[in-house]
């Protein structure tokens, strides 16, 4: 074969191939960012998920201990915990209050 025949068969094998081969390049490209952005996503969806169990607990803890419905003497939902907080508060505020009045000698 002549150098002129195998450069024609040479541009027609190109030419034929041409878009198979951009077509096979693409289709890696696709699939090597395809996995990494499937980890990527993995990797944050795990993460997210450890979080958001971190949270519920804390909130399933508070739940638990603010969350405790005691029907009053008129049945209404009475929070417990929260009344009794209320009530140390105030305590405190009224104990603050006493402690900073001047008393009388």
């Amino acid at each position: 074969m002549s150098k002129t025949a195998s450069a024609i068969v040479i541009a027609l094998v190109c030419l034929l191939f041409f878009p198979v081969i951009i077509g096979i390049v693409g289709g890696v490209f696709g699939a090597v960012f395809g996995v990494i952005g499937g980890l990527f996503g993995a990797v944050f969806g795990i993460l997210g998920g450890i979080i958001g169990a971190v949270f519920g607990f804390i909130g399933w803890i508070f739940e638990g201990i603010f969350d405790w419905n005691w029907h009053g003497p008129f049945h209404t939902d009475w929070n417990f915990f929260t009344v009794l907080i209320i009530v140390i508060v105030i305590a405190l505020i009224a104990k603050k209050a006493q402690r900073d009045t001047p008393t009388k000698q």
